[in-house]
């Protein structure tokens, strides 16, 4: 293979770019698990950016790819099979690159990334693509399996039929990606031999597209790779409808288990550097007003909360290894038969795995439900699925009142039994839900379920790592701006109003105050003003609370995270314990969701009717589970 870039070299049937003076911009596109995005992760590496579309919902990532002294701007677009918009996302793509939107220009070329293991199928892709007559680059991704499992592609003679470059890549391995700069060189230099013209069946005519497809990929001399040995075997195991839910139920116990052991020691790493680094500050600073709103206001604030993100990192680490690996589609199609005793399916399922991240990007992939009814009730029930935001408010709670001990011998600890149930808790609450809203209001007949399985590949450690940069960042993003604001807010409300010209006692100040008005609502479930105010701005974000009673409690002169937990254990009853870990698994304490479900619904109400049902669910579950544990203690 070695000459299996020389296609692009050639670049028939490409149009000359005018002259601009910005970066180049170009479009990635392809199917699901065609490797687009591990090959905008190659290109890109650290210089990407994660945003929304100007004005919907819709997931950008943009980056920037140097190409010796060109800049090009690389737009991630979602996985699609075909351009005829039938969801929000399909219809971004659409308008794009019909260059219909002003807040986007039409690209200048667009990369087509395409499974060269499935080429039969995914080349259906290129007929639309190639019909826009937009300078592009086919690049035949997984070219390493395709050779290994005996399969064979001739690029050249797929170029000639397709009109345009075509080029052998491993985006997985780095393999083949000096094509990419070619083909970019060549556009900036606006060398582009003349448009030719190109055979392309009726779009609108998929079982003429299919042909089409099949016969391209005969010309090319496309062999199709004999199936994976490792994915039929794994499959016979994984897929057993006995073993299956067995082994996956024993991989879910394994991650949580790891979340509680594997992190702790970089927890106590970062609980010590946050500790040092707070005295140093202290120290540097005179004692004062200054002093007191860095250390024991933001400080204790941020420090409480910035602790658990090496647990956080570690429950994205799994479900990146879950994803990549391919096995978490494998966990869609047991799943499917759980979901359709509620009335939904399979693919309502990857939503809610995603939920457990954050349930804004769950919300926005359920836009591959093609059924409303079942799209709506999956949004509706995202948010009761345990967020990445709650980990750190369970793992607080569990590490205060449940001694550990192993349950299951090292498998299984007590904590991680403790936050498991919790998991499963709020599952089996969106299960009873999802029933409920189907059996009623958004009842609808079964649709059959069909999903694209992968082949089982080991993933990316480099886009594993990138993953976990991007999660970090968001994290300390949030630690840095909404905590930090909030940590803020609370020490100016703390120190009002003056006692003889000084800060009067906490509860005595405004948010003293402001807490002892809504204490007499959340006394029956055993809490106090203190956790009301967490709860009020826990509204901004969950995680919030942690940094709440962080910045309250470092006030008092507890800043740590063990004094924190021993401060909780003063002032809260196993009862109220129990009670606020059972509030945080179903109230909806998160403003971007709603934003988000009113957004995706087209109606407030839908978001309104959720936020209420979940506050009920989780008032009277709470009040439950407070009269039960202080009834058996």
């Amino acid at each position: 293979m070695s000459d299996c870039h020389a296609g692009a070299s050639l670049a028939p049937g490409l149009l000359s770019r005018p002259h601009q003076t910005r970066p180049l911009r170009a479009v990635l596109i392809g199917p699901p698990n065609s490797g687009k995005s591990t090959l905008f992760n190659a290109l890109t590496g650290l210089r990407q950016k994660v945003a929304n579309f100007p004005g919907v919902t819709v997931e950008q990532r943009s980056g920037l790819h140097r190409c010796g002294d060109i800049d090009v701007e690389l737009i991630d677009l979602p996985g699609i099979y075909s351009l005829n918009p039938a969801s929000e996302d399909e219809w971004i793509t659409h308008d794009i690159l019909q260059g219909s939107r002003a807040d986007l220009p039409r690209p200048d070329a667009i990369l087509l990334i395409l499974d060269g293991t499935r080429l039969n199928r995914h080349l259906t892709l290129a007929a639309p693509i190639l019909a826009l007559k937009l300078p592009t680059l086919v690049l035949i991704n997984m070219s390493d399996e395709l050779q290994q499992r005996g399969g064979d592609l001739d690029p050249q003679a797929l170029s000639r039929k397709l009109g345009v470059p075509v080029a052998l890549i491993s985006a997985r391995r780095g393999q083949g990606l000096e094509a990419i700069d070619r083909f970019f060189s060549q556009l900036q230099a606006q060398n582009m031999p003349p448009p030719r013209p190109v055979e392309l069946p009726v779009l609108q005519d998929l079982p003429q597209c299919r042909s089409w497809a099949v016969r391209m990929g005969c010309a090319a001399e496309y062999r199709a790779p004999a199936p994976s040995l490792w994915t039929r075997r794994l499959d016979a195991i994984l897929l057993h409808r006995l073993g299956g839910p067995l082994i996956f139920a024993l991989v879910v116990l394994a991650v949580f288990q790891a979340i509680f052991t594997g992190a702790r020691p970089l927890m106590d790493a970062m609980e010590d550097l946050i500790a040092r680094s707070g005295e140093a500050i202290r120290s540097a600073l005179p004692p004062g007003i200054l002093q007191s709103l860095l250390i024991d206001g933001v400080w204790s604030g941020i420090g409480s909360v910035v602790v658990f993100l090496p647990q956080i990192l570690l429950l994205f680490l799994f479900i990146g290894i879950l994803e990549d690996s391919g096995y978490l589609a494998r966990a869609a199609v047991i799943a499917d038969r759980t979901m359709r005793r509620v009335g939904l399916q399979g693919k309502s399922f990857i939503p809610l795995i995603s939920g457990y991240a954050c349930a804004v990007p769950a919300i926005l992939a359920t836009r591959t439900i093609e059924r409303k009814r079942d799209r709506i009730a999956t949004i509706l029930i995202v948010p009761l699925m345990t967020c990445s935001a709650r980990l750190p408010v369970y793992t607080l709670i569990i590490a205060a009142f449940i001694p550990e001990r192993p349950l299951l011998g090292p498998l299984l600890g007590a904590r991680a039994a403790a936050l498991l149930s919790l998991y499963v808790l709020g599952f089996l609450a969106a299960w009873g839900t999802a029933f409920l809203l189907k059996s009623s209001i958004l009842k609808s007949e079964p649709t059959p379920f069909s999903i694209e399985l992968p082949p089982y590949r080991w993933p990316s450690f480099r886009g594993l790592l990138l993953r976990l940069y991007d999660r970090a960042k968001i994290f300390l993003r949030r630690a840095g701006t909404i905590i930090f604001l909030v940590a803020l807010i609370l020490w100016v409300l703390s120190s009002f109003p003056l006692n003889e010209g000084r800060r009067p006692p906490i509860e005595q100040s405004l948010v003293g105050r402001l807490g002892k008005t809504i204490e007499p609502l959340i006394q029956p479930l055993g809490f106090n003003w203190k956790i009301g105010i967490g709860l009020i701005t826990s509204l901004a974000a969950r995680e919030v609370i942690i940094g709440t009673l962080g910045a309250i409690y470092g006030l008092e002169g507890q800043s740590d995270s063990g004094e924190l937990q021993a401060a909780l254990r003063r002032e809260l009853s196993p009862g109220a314990a129990a009670a606020l870990l059972i509030f945080f698994a179903f109230a909806l304490q998160c403003m971007s969701t709603l934003a988000v479900v009113r957004r995706e619904t087209g109606s407030w109400k839908w978001p309104l009717a959720q936020f209420s049902y979940m506050f009920v669910l989780a008032y009277s579950a709470a009040w439950l589970a407070k009269s039960l544990v202080d009834a058996l203690a």
